[in-house]
């Protein structure tokens, strides 16, 4: 077969992909008009998924099998008036690819309802001679009129542009940090990844944010942490809302150039922030459907400002976990929580333990060790070990496969919660096949590892506990060569003026205890801040809900205008939009509370 004869295959071939998808959205589109159940039903395979994130169910919501998605459908359809649904240009073309392990016709469609702009994802694939979803995605992209200020839509400037006599850019932007002459509509707690995305979109949406920051730079967040951090995954799926990082910055951000980023980001976005202040309480008013929020400054001064919203913006934990272990109290050297630990510099030739093996405990361990420190990690509970490269980079495929960010990002969040276990569990199967050595090896010391509940990996620990796991950077290796010392917590009696005291009466020396256990979940900084009745009205933050998603993230939560948005940088730059739309959806008035 010549050149030409093979591009004139693989034409035909891109024409047929694209006809299956065309027509798919053509038999939807009316088929959904019509109202007909059985009609919308026939459409789908018997085992398929649909997770609507805002354009029919004004929430996050997952739906599985043909009747039950069917009935929903056309039961929302009557309000939402989903229409034009089409493939559209300048975004990836419809393709055949494999999902989870199901040969399929994938394509991203865009359409309309009564309130906005949407897109989505199908996946087809044969049955009984027609090609049928197995997989549906519908995501609310903007609202009408309230449009995101991109590109051509960008605004003029007009209002301080060539003012000669007036405010400029400068004068303005300090004006609308300052809040003197008006109230923030929402007030975003934190200034990291979550925080400065959603007040990045609320800008765009046109809601008045204001963010504020315990440190005294914004990025200090991220510049506090120990010495040697560095992100544990790539840098192509870490962006921003709306502007990449140089195409010349290394794979693995390391932490101050990432606090750094933040800092930069947040000047150029137009995000009003406050640093040195801290929120420490609110009560809400349920007359004025506002908050009355304290905020601590770093002179000592109080300020109260009256948001409608609060968003909880500062990541999966909240405060230090510090256990009661028995004889801690009598240690004669330093004990400190990891959430403390800078660096192993000036502990050189001395003892170190530490207590956990998560990867905080293995970085910290790494550090210590890598400044002459003899470096012991204790072990309470069952881990699961993930080298960094080439394991856990898996988890990176979608984003590996090239594109627009946009296209990667809304399949992702096309994924319902059974399709999301079953894909991790996949990948699981070839992670253990590549950490073989090292997972063989740890055992062999007597490391406890598994691979996590259900054999779903580390990922799926992260979303049920926030932790469990580590991220390997190579201090796995040196635990089995010996160079990091491996000790099990029940072989410890109690800890003694000079370390750990054993069951068998040996002692092993510490200097020092750094203590890698973890933080309180968010609800308990919601207890302290908002107070046990609202904490308790809350329930659970993070974990996995009734519905498979995580509880109270992204969404509406049972207590009016509070929210809560964390995760790492690719999840807050997806999920930071839809949060954003809610809340804007909300102040015109199309959404109301829970």
């Amino acid at each position: 077969m010549n050149d030409f004869d093979q591009s004139f295959l693989e034409f035909q071939a891109e024409q047929e992909t694209r006809r299956s998808a065309e027509d798919w959205l053509v038999a939807f589109e009316t088929a959904l008009v019509s109202g007909d159940v059985v009609r919308i039903g026939a459409l789908f395979h018997q085992d398929s998924h649909w997770r609507d994130v805002l354009a029919f169910t004004w929430d996050l919501t997952p739906v599985a099998g043909r009747d039950t998605i069917a009935a929903r459908l056309a039961a929302e359809q009557a309000r939402t008036g989903a229409h034009g649904f089409h493939l559209p240009p300048g975004r990836r073309a419809p393709r055949r690819v494999k999902r989870l392990g199901t040969d399929s016709v994938e394509a991203i469609f865009e359409f309309k309802t009564a309130e906005g702009r949407g897109a989505g994802i199908i996946r087809l694939s044969p049955d009984a001679g027609a090609m049928k979803a197995w997989l549906l995605s519908t995501t609310l992209q903007s609202l009408d009129g309230h449009e995101e200020k991109l590109g051509a839509n960008r605004p003029t400037g007009a209002a301080y542009s060539r003012n000669f006599g007036g405010d400029n850019w400068a004068d303005v932007r300090r004006k609308a940090s300052a809040y003197e002459d008006r109230e923030p509509t929402v007030l975003v707690i934190g200034a990291a990844q979550a925080g400065l995305s959603t007040a990045a979109r609320l800008n765009q949406q046109g809601v008045d944010t204001l963010v504020v920051e315990k440190w005294p730079r914004i990025g200090d967040s991220w510049r506090q942490r120990y010495h040697s951090l560095a992100l544990h995954n790539s840098i192509h799926l870490n962006h921003l809302p709306y502007m990449d990082f140089p195409p010349t910055w290394p794979k693995y951000i390391p932490k101050d150039m990432l606090g750094n980023w933040f800092e930069f980001y947040a000047d150029v976005m137009e995000i009003n922030c406050w640093t040195d202040t801290e929120f420490v309480g609110g009560t809400w008013d349920e007359t004025e459907k506002r908050w009355t929020a304290r905020l601590k400054r770093g002179d000592g001064t109080e300020r109260v400002v009256r948001p409608k919203h609060l968003v909880f913006a500062n990541g999966v934990s909240s405060y230090p976990m510090i256990p009661d272990l028995p004889g801690l109290e009598d240690f004669k050297g330093q004990v400190i929580h990891s959430e403390g630990f800078n660096s192993g510099a000036g502990w050189e030739g001395k003892n170190a333990l530490i207590l956990g093996t998560g990867s905080s405990a293995n970085d910290i361990a790494l550090d210590l060790h890598s400044h002459g420190v003899n470096t012991t990690l204790i072990q309470r509970g069952s881990t699961t070990v993930v080298s960094i490269d080439p394991s856990a980079r898996l988890n990176e495929a979608i984003w590996d496969e090239g594109g627009l960010l946009e296209d990667l990002d809304l399949i992702v969040a096309s994924a319902t919660p059974p399709l999301v276990l079953k894909g991790y569990k996949a990948v699981v199967k070839r992670m253990v096949e590549l950490d073989k050595e090292i997972i063989e090896g740890l055992k062999g010391i007597g490391f406890k590892h598994d691979m996590g509940e259900d054999e779903a990996g580390h990922q799926m620990k992260y979303f049920r506990r926030g932790g469990g796991y580590n991220l390997d950077a190579g201090s796995s290796m040196l635990m089995i060569k010996g160079e990091i010392g491996l000790l099990q917590y029940d072989r410890i009696e109690r800890f003694s003026a000079d370390g750990a005291l054993l069951k068998d009466g040996t002692t092993v020396p510490a200097d020092l205890i750094v203590l890698a256990t973890g933080y309180f979940p968010q609800k308990e900084l919601v207890r302290r801040a908002l107070g046990e009745e609202t904490a308790e009205r809350i329930g659970p933050v993070w974990g996995l809900g009734a519905d498979g998603q995580l509880n109270n993230m992204f969404r509406r939560t049972p207590q009016q205008g509070v929210w809560f948005i964390a995760g790492g940088l690719g999840v807050c730059r997806i999920n930071s939009k839809y949060l954003a739309l809610q809340i804007k959806a909300m102040e015109l008035g199309k959404l109301g509370p829970l």
